[in-house]
Formats: C-alpha cells, structure tokens, sequence
C-alpha cells in the first residue's frame, strides 16, 4: 500500500506541476507546514518559508498571465522547460531515500508525466487563443486551476484515487497523440502527390 501511495503521490503532483508547477508547489508547502496530512518526511523540502512564498508570488503572476490570449501561450512557451524538470524534482523529492539509479529512473518519469500534461495544455490553450472571444480562455485557465487543487488533494488525501486518475489521462494523451500524428500524417501523405510537378 505503501508503494502504492508513493506511486500516486508521485505521479499525482508531476501530472499537476506539469499543468501548473506553481500551485502544485505551494500546496505541497502548506501541507507540509500546517500538517493537512499526514506525510512523509521528505515532504519537508517543501516547508519553507521561500519556496512556499515564491510559489504563491509565482502562482499569482501565472493566474493572470494564463487569462490573456497569447501570453498564456508566450508563458507556457518558457514554462515547457521548467515545468517538466520540477515535475522531476517534485517526483524524486516524493520518492524519498533512494538510490542513485532509482532516483534516475524516477527523475525521468515526473519530468516525462509533467511534459506531457504540459505539452497538452500547451496544445490545447494554442487552439483557444484561435477563437475570436476571452471566454473559453478564462474558462479553461479556471478549470486547470481547480484540477490542479482537486489533483493535489487526491493526491494528498486518496493517492491511489490519484495513481488511477493520473493514470487513465495519461493514457489519453498517448491516444490522442497518436490519432493527431496518424491523421497529420496521412494528410501530408495525401498532399505529397498533389503537390507534385506533372
């Protein structure tokens, strides 16, 4: 059950961070100070009175820039590399004592969970800013917000539920993906002999 928990907890928060690295943080931190939960130990790296106000002041700033047509693009552009390597920090600091191969081989999942949930969004907030209206923009920032929450509190509460949830999107994803790259490729293969001098 143990390995269980730490699997969800795990694969919970980098599947957050890789939505938002920000609030995933600081949830970690406020649980880790006023004790939510019972957790473990090297839950600790997050109590800080820095890392706890950096990501709250970080959280804020992401907040608005995440309502705004493009530069929530423009944000999530130089979020692709952060947000992935704190999902492998996040994931690595979740695991705890461990061995240098292992914390590795984890280090590589978080950073892989959180740059795929992140590459989703990106994708998916790409597609929002085509529509002429801020709503679906807004509407979609709050929805991540909430899920990011709901997730941290799954995986702080219920690891196992966040385990099977971060799982099933996980496996989503590589099916969507691989609709999109099979349905792109078949459209540059029909356009090839098109494009073709006779």
């Amino acid at each position: 059950m143990d390995l269980m928990a730490t699997l969800g907890r795990m694969l919970g928060f980098s599947f957050a961070a890789g939505i938002n690295l920000y609030a995933t943080v600081a949830i970690l931190g406020l649980a880790s100070r006023y004790g939510w939960v019972s957790l473990p130990p090297q839950f600790q790296a997050f109590n800080s009175d820095i890392v706890i106000g950096a990501a709250i002041v970080m959280y804020l700033i992401e907040f608005f820039a995440d309502k705004v047509p493009y530069i929530d693009t423009l944000w999530d552009v130089v979020h692709t590399a952060i947000r992935p390597v704190g999902g492998a920090l996040i994931a690595v600091t979740t695991l705890g004592d461990a061995s240098p191969g292992l914390e590795g081989l984890v280090a590589l999942l978080g950073g892989a969970v959180a740059a795929g949930s992140h590459l989703t969004k990106t994708s998916t907030r790409a597609a929002a800013n085509t529509s002429p209206e801020p709503f679906s923009n807004w509407i979609l920032s709050l929805g991540e917000d909430l899920f990011v929450v709901g997730l941290g509190y799954l995986a702080l509460q219920y690891p196992v539920a966040a385990l099977v949830v971060a799982g099933v999107l996980l496996v989503l994803i590589i099916i969507f993906a691989t609709v999109i790259i099979r349905t792109v490729r078949q459209w540059f293969a029909r356009r090839r002999p098109a494009l073709r001098p006779t």
